[in-house]
């Protein structure tokens, strides 16, 4: 129990033998609920976890004056086939909200994750600041810098486009793994209808927007390493970037005319079809203009006026689209910025006279809302590094499973 609030850790692992056993022991001892998830594994990741679950079982000791007692620390759950990390995750939420779990964090099965960070995560949600919380490991000016060009290029699209879609428009990082989220978040947004590919952190923030629940950026320390990248961007931002759209229609519709009209909606409907008859009116004048007729064609000078037309008519669609989005921000204003009680170099507490108030509107760390970033690699205790794929362990390519398949959970090992 972590200052009066049950605390549940999900660890989704996927061909992590020899590293989830790790993670599982490193766990901090506040924690009351460990749910670690095989996602369909073809090594030995399910023996290990029920292993160490066994020996950590053995030295499991319920706190005796909490609200709520707990036979066990580490539930084992099995997939009967890959669901992804997005499914194996959503598996863990939907247990920790069954069982009255009042914070839920996600941990790696890697090690990669920092365990001494937990608490950073979970203090803005017990004090009442924030109802999901998540690392952000971009917020230093120094490690944005040292940034690889081909993460940077990579990051910061997906950084853009989660910013558009979720209304969050002052977090970044989108793509870091390290969580914690409120009970009260976990019963609001559509945890059953989650993504299930890597995607699916990007997805989650849209869908708590829509309830609308607050959102805070936790800084992480970042360091690199010399791993290759094992993500293909080619295959993943196309995919993620269509999901993205999907959900940001769905948010336009469901926040802004369900729930209560608002301006937005329009003013991004108007400036969208305006920008796009604009550029087919342009370019159909252009093409028209140079097919060869002669200057002295009157038509020449009528495929001049309609292409001025449609230029105008695309500014125009481009003003209202930014100004859909201002309204926007200003309308989640409210709902997303920084923990600034953070230090952004170190991940560590700042001291009493250096904090900043996050939830006051409009504040911000210094270059915070930048596009955020790569996937760091943190050397833990087995050595072994992230290189630039998603933080849920072996998952290959950052494309493994297929987000849209059902897959039936085996039984929990007793």
């Amino acid at each position: 129990m972590y200052r009066g609030h049950t605390v549940g850790v999900v660890i989704p692992a996927y061909n992590e033998e020899g590293f989830v056993g790790e993670t599982l022991e490193a766990v901090p001892s506040y924690v009351d609920r460990v749910y670690a998830v095989d996602d369909g594994s073809s090594d030995g990741t399910w023996a290990e976890i029920t292993e160490t679950a066994e020996r950590l079982e053995d030295e499991f000791e319920p706190e005796p004056d909490g609200p709520r007692r707990f036979s066990r620390r580490v539930v084992p759950i099995q997939h009967g086939e890959n669901r992804g990390v997005g499914g194996a995750i959503k598996t863990g939420y939907l247990r920790a909200r069954e069982e009255g779990i009042d914070v839920t964090t996600v941990m790696g099965g890697d090690g990669q994750m920092e365990p001494e960070m937990l608490d950073r995560l979970l203090d803005p949600i017990v004090e009442g600041r924030a109802d999901y919380t998540k690392g952000n490991r971009f917020l230093n000016r120094t490690d944005r810098e040292d940034m690889p060009a081909f993460r940077f290029v990579g990051n910061a699209i997906l950084s853009g486009l989660t910013k558009i879609a979720s209304g969050y428009w002052r977090t970044g990082d989108p793509q870091s793994g390290y969580t914690a989220i409120s009970h009260e978040a976990l019963e609001r947004a559509d945890v059953e209808g989650m993504y299930e590919f890597y995607g699916y952190c990007n997805d989650l923030l849209v869908k708590l927007n829509v309830a609308g629940l607050r959102v805070l950026d936790v800084p992480r320390p970042v360091t690199y390493g010399d791993e290759e990248s094992h993500i293909r961007y080619s295959t993943y931002i196309p995919r993620v970037s269509g999901m993205l759209l999907r959900n940001f229609l769905w948010r336009l519709r469901t926040k802004y005319l369900l729930f209560d009209f608002h301006p937005v909606a329009v003013a991004y409907a108007v400036g969208a079809l305006a920008t796009l008859a604009g550029l087919v009116t342009t370019l159909a004048a252009a093409v028209r203009g140079g097919s060869g007729r002669d200057d002295a064609d009157p038509g020449a000078g009528t495929n001049a006026r309609t292409g001025g037309t449609g230029v105008l008519v695309g500014l125009g669609g481009v003003v209202s689209l930014l100004w859909a989005m201002t309204l926007d921000m200003r309308a989640n204003e409210s709902l997303n910025g920084v923990d600034r009680r953070v230090d952004p170099g170190t991940g560590g507490r700042r001291d009493r006279e250096d904090r900043v108030d996050a939830d006051r509107p409009g504040a911000r760390d210094d270059g915070v809302g930048d596009d955020a970033g790569a996937h760091d690699v943190h050397p833990s205790r087995n050595g072994r590094g992230s290189g630039d794929r998603p933080e849920q362990g072996g998952y290959p390519d950052g494309l493994a499973g297929n987000g849209d398949r059902p897959a039936v959970d085996r039984p929990d090992a007793k």
